[in-house]
């Protein structure tokens, strides 16, 4: 279970939704909204109301002369119930404010 959830996201726009206890996580390209509910349930001990899902596509880039395609990933949005948050995403708002 441990494996759909690679990271958390953490950029500007992912720390204000953690206000509104919602939480961005890449995710395992495979990975579907009921399994990252359970795995986000289990690994952080709360309760998810919602799970909403982006797919990212590759890119390609250029490398000098060559071009090379980047990968693309997944990303979860995961929506909590009320009362329940995410101690991980509240240490990342203190210290970078």
């Amino acid at each position: 279970m441990g494996t759909i959830i690679k990271q958390p996201v953490i950029s500007e726009k992912s720390i204000q939704l953690g206000s509104t206890s919602k939480y961005a996580f890449v995710v395992d390209k495979r990975a579907n909204a009921p399994e990252i509910k359970k795995s986000v349930e289990a690994l952080f001990k709360v309760k998810v109301h919602r799970v909403n899902i982006i797919t990212t596509p590759g890119k390609p880039k250029r490398m000098g002369r060559m071009q090379v395609r980047r990968a693309g990933w997944k990303k979860a949005i995961v929506t909590l119930m009320p009362g329940y948050s995410i101690k991980l995403f509240e240490e990342s708002k203190k210290s970078g404010s």
